[in-house]
């Protein structure tokens, strides 16, 4: 059975700022308290090492959607903890952007695997430190900001066909 749970947050910083903070994902870790370690594989992959306690998992998530200012939607490879999610970014305002946090899994079973309960607290407390996080850093800075559908880059104009040692994130 695939449940779905949504955790909402305001963040108190322009939508440009908050969709580039969370596409930097290496410096998760920084912030999100279950999040040990992410490596950018390639543009569309990364790599997650998350653990609560004693327990740690390893995964690959593949990003299937990024469209700059507007959502982020991913899916991981993992066959024991599968999932898939979406995080969409709306202003508010000048200065408030609402960012919403949708995950989908399946029903986890096993020892040393989280209710869903626990994994909607989890969330909602994570993107609570995202919030002051960037609040408390007031702006991103330079970011990559492509476009990937259907787990593609999709190339920008006026940008060259590829960049050596290019990083996403």
């Amino acid at each position: 059975m695939v449940r779905t749970l949504e955790v909402t947050a305001d963040v108190a910083v322009p939508l440009r700022t908050a969709y580039d903070q969370w596409t930097r994902f290496e410096s998760f870790p920084r912030f999100m308290t279950v999040v040990r370690e992410v490596e950018q594989v390639r543009p569309a992959v990364t790599r997650w090492l998350v653990g609560i306690g004693p327990f740690t998992r390893e995964f690959h998530a593949e990003i299937l959607e990024q469209e700059p200012d507007s959502h982020l939607s991913w899916r991981s490879w993992d066959r024991d903890l599968r999932h898939a999610g979406t995080v969409s970014f709306t202003p508010r305002g000048p200065a408030v952007t609402t960012v919403t946090v949708a995950v989908r899994c399946a029903a986890w079973e096993g020892p040393g695997v989280v209710t869903l309960p626990v994994v909607r607290r989890v969330v909602a407390a994570e993107l609570g430190h995202f919030a002051a996080f960037i609040e408390g850093l007031g702006d991103a800075g330079d970011t990559w900001r492509g476009t990937i559908r259907g787990g593609r880059l999709q190339r920008l104009e006026n940008e060259p066909p590829s960049v050596p040692g290019w990083r996403h994130g």
